[in-house]
């Protein structure tokens, strides 16, 4: 099983090229936990609400390793509670990035925020550029940090696209370049 994760700043594209990186691939996908919790509980999150999303998270994510398909797909992944968490609350449970860290992940498909528009769908808050980058940077630095397999993907949507059925591929073929 190849376990790719894609990551980085709202309204970059992760979930559509999550989509289409399984109609390429097959695969299962492993959805956002956060929205699933804000959908449900039907108002905003508390710093006191992280631990039970970044569980929530995990818990799909282990359902769905359990299944061992081919190829993960993982929309998300701590990281991405473990930053949040930080930018909105300025602090974030200690266990959220031992927990990450305990996890093997092949390859990390990194979203620039440059080169798309950001779309407001009720639950992002990052309107402005400058913060979506601030996000990419913090994420590209953890990854880098921490001797993560990435790529970063940027440009406008076909491009985006493209570079991320190409990198999938190259993973699948176990020619991945870290």
């Amino acid at each position: 099983m190849k376990v790719l994760v894609l990551c980085g700043p709202e309204s970059s594209g992760k979930s559509w090229l999550s989509t289409e990186i399984q109609a390429r691939f097959g695969g299962e996908v492993v959805g956002e936990y956060v929205r699933h919790f804000i959908d449900r509980e039907q108002r905003d999150t508390c710093y006191g609400d992280i631990p039970a999303i970044a569980r929530g998270q995990l818990e799909w994510e282990d359902s769905a390793r359990l299944a061992a398909p081919r190829l993960l797909i993982l929309d998300t992944h701590l990281l991405s509670n473990i930053l949040w968490s930080r930018a909105l609350f300025r602090d974030c449970p200690s266990w959220l990035e031992s927990a990450l860290l305990a996890r093997r992940y092949d390859l990390h498909l990194l979203l620039s925020p440059q080169g798309v528009t950001w779309v407001s769908d009720g639950q992002r808050c990052q309107p402005r550029l400058e913060a979506r980058q601030a996000f990419f940077d913090d994420s590209l630095h953890w990854l880098r940090t921490h001797r993560q397999p990435l790529q970063v993907i940027e440009g406008d949507w076909p491009q985006r696209r493209d570079q991320a059925l190409d990198a999938v591929e190259h993973l699948l073929n176990g020619l991945a370049e870290h």
